[in-house]
Parts: C-alpha cells; sequence; structure tokens
C-alpha cells in the first residue's frame, strides 16, 4: 500500500542492520506518521502490549521478529534455547485472544528444536520470521482475491450504483502486512474499477475505525463516510448496506469469529435486515483446537482509561480528554464472539466458505 504514493508495509527488517526491525506506530495515526525502531525482545512486547502495532496477522509476525531479535542479541547466552523459550512465554502474555501471536511463537520454536548452533538458531528464526511475513502478506492478496468475486456479484446487481460496504474496527493493511484481510476486496475492487463505499465504524474505546480505517481508505482514494458505532443498524433498515466484511482475531474450527468488540452486534443487525455478513481471515487466524468460540476464546480486558478518555489532535498535538465522571467505574473488554450461525462465509486466501466445522476443514485440507 502507499502514503502519500511512497510504498509501505506495516513492519520490515532493516536492510542495511539485520539488528533493527522497523513497524509503524499506530498510536500516532492519522495526526502524525512515524516509523518505531524495534531493537530487541522488551521492544517488541511493548509494541505489542500497548498496541504501537495491532492485529492478528500483524501481531504475530510482530513476535516471529521478536524471537529472532532475542536471539539476534543474546548469541552467547549459555543456555540459548531454553532463553528463547522463556521470551517466547514473555511475548504469549502480551495479548491472550489473537491467535497468530500463539502460532508464531510455537512455529519459531518447533522451527528450532533439533538446532543446537547458537548461529543456526539465530539465522533460522531470522528465516522464519521473514518467511512469515511473506506469506501473511500473500495471504491477504489472495484474500483480496476471493472476496473481490462477492463484491462483483453485488455490483451485478446495483446497476452502476456503489456497493455499500459496511466495515469494523481496522482490518486493513495496518492490521496486517499489507492489503489487509476485511479491506484486501475493497482494495481489490476499488482497483478493478468497480464503485465501492464504504461506512467505517468510529470503533470506540480506541476508534482505530475513525483513526486508521478511514485514514487508509483515504490514502488508497476509496469512498468512504465515517460513522458512529450504533449507525450500521438503521443504515441497514434503510437499505445502505449492501454486505458487512469484518476481520477475525480468532476464529474457531466451527466458525464462530472473535473480533474487536461490536462486532457480534453488527452481525446480529445484519442477520435481522438480510444483509449479507462475512469475516475475511487467513487460515493462520483459525484456532483449530476450540469449538465454542463464546465459552473458550479468552477476552482481552484493557485499561478502563481507554473508555475514562478520548484521544485527539488539537493545538498542534495529541491529547486527551476525560468523557467520564471521576467517581465512575469502567469496563473495557476488547473482543466478543459472533456465533457461526450468523456469519454468512468466511473468506480466506484459499477461497470462501461457509462458517463451519465442514467448511473450514474443507479449506484447511486443501492448504
Amino acid at each position: 500500500m502507499k502514503i502519500d504514493g511512497k510504498p509501505y508495509q506495516t513492519i520490515w527488517l532493516d536492510p542495511k542492520d539485520e539488528g533493527i526491525v522497523h513497524s509503524i506506530d499506530q498510536r500516532k495515526i492519522p495526526f502524525q506518521f512515524l516509523v518505531e525502531q524495534l531493537t530487541g525482545l522488551d521492544e517488541v512486547c511493548v509494541a505489542i502490549r500497548d498496541m504501537h502495532l495491532r492485529g492478528a496477522p500483524l501481531i504475530g509476525v510482530a513476535a516471529a521478529f521478536g524471537l529472532y531479535l532475542a536471539g539476534y542479541r543474546h548469541p552467547g547466552n549459555p543456555d540459548l534455547k531454553k532463553y528463547l523459550s522463556s521470551a517466547g512465554d514473555q511475548l504469549l502474555a502480551t495479548r491472550p485472544t489473537a491467535v497468530n501471536l500463539k502460532m508464531a511463537v510455537d512455529r519459531q520454536l518447533a522451527a528450532i528444536t533439533r538446532l543446537e548452533d547458537p548461529a543456526a538458531i539465530i539465522s533460522t528464526l531470522k528465516k522464519g520470521a521473514l518467511q512469515l511475513l511473506e506469506e501473511e502478506k500473500e495471504n491477504c492478496r489472495m484474500i483480496g482475491v476471493h472476496g473481490l468475486e462477492i463484491i462483483k456479484a453485488i455490483a451485478s446487481t446495483k446497476g452502476g450504483e456503489p456497493v455499500n460496504i459496511l466495515t469494523h474496527c481496522n482490518a486493513g493493511w495496518l492490521a496486517c502486512v499489507d492489503y489487509g484481510t476485511a479491506t484486501a476486496p475493497i482494495y481489490l475492487a476499488h482497483d478493478h474499477g468497480i464503485k465501492v463505499h464504504v461506512w467505517v465504524d468510529e470503533t470506540r474505546p480506541r476508534n482505530q475505525g475513525a483513526r486508521l480505517t478511514a485514514w487508509e481508505l483515504g490514502q488508497h482514494g476509496v469512498d468512504h463516510t465515517l460513522i458512529a458505532d450504533n449507525t450500521g443498524g438503521l443504515l441497514m433498515q434503510q437499505g445502505k448496506v449492501d454486505m458487512v466484511i469484518v476481520g477475525s482475531d480468532r476464529t474457531t474450527r466451527s466458525g464462530d469469529v472473535a473480533n474487536k468488540i461490536g462486532t457480534y452486534l453488527k452481525a446480529l443487525a445484519a442477520f435481522d435486515n438480510r444483509v449479507p455478513f462475512y469475516a475475511a481471515l487467513p487460515l493462520t487466524t483459525v484456532d483449530w483446537e476450540i469449538d465454542d468460540g463464546v465459552k473458550e476464546i479468552p477476552i482481552e480486558e484493557r485499561s478502563p482509561d481507554e473508555v475514562h478518555f478520548v484521544e485527539g489532535f488539537a493545538d498542534g498535538r495529541i491529547q486527551q480528554a476525560r468523557i467520564s465522571p471521576q467517581n465512575s467505574a469502567a469496563m473495557n473488554l476488547g473482543f466478543d464472539v459472533t456465533p457461526a450461525r450468523l456469519v454468512t462465509g468466511i473468506i480466506t486466501e484459499r477461497g470462501v466458505c461457509p462458517a463451519s466445522a465442514e467448511g473450514l476443514a474443507r479449506l484447511r485440507k486443501q492448504a
């Protein structure tokens, strides 16, 4: 994707210094564009936990780089693999809901199981992180290819009018490495000359829709309108939404979809108004170990300050303002789970399938 005409991806290894990983600091967008340098395990953990970077695919890639940097900075550790296992636990503790984090850590540690030479271990971790980065980028491109067919089909019924798509939070290229998940079909449709218009949920409390998705779409020239989170249902009742596409932080093998808090309510409104509701995600986001998302997916609870305060740009700087009474308690649950019965289909890099154990198993077998 491009920022002011210059191509970027969200994370990359410095071509001149293999001890530096660069990552776009999403906390500053859209007011400032800053690239952060990550040089060690602790910095990667902070970046994931404090949401300098976010989004399930990107978190996984960052974790893979985190293990690489852990090894790179401690090549003389007398028990390097034990240290790296502890580093993996440290990464896993940063955010509990996104399954890509565990997938990346497990994959990196498995790759070095039979290695003893520190140089070989570090080289393998570097190769693994770079490989996962390229895989996730290609996964998102292919999600776009398959999702494009859905948008084309809807466009064929619109008589030249735009296809109105509602999305929630940021499942764009900022949440991945490139292309995005929910946004990949939108970008490809736009690039193919199909008229699309996106309703962008603001996504309280961190406003990722307002700050990230709207910025992304604007950079790419995609027509969009920012709306308050509770507006989507009315727009569906008025016939102004043709489809909903959301991302996912963890999807069960039976098709339950965990995503940013508020997604479940959009799915209920879509179901009631017969609006197709799709989740777009790479198969790396599927947790093949669990069936019941409501009972088994851990829901991250973040600081109540994210609910008490809003952040914006004023007087030339980013500032916070309190919006609640001093003595009011607040709860800040980061995700909810949409049952498979409310999901029209799941768009993956291997194609589109029903939100069911059978549908996902078929795509897994192809993979």
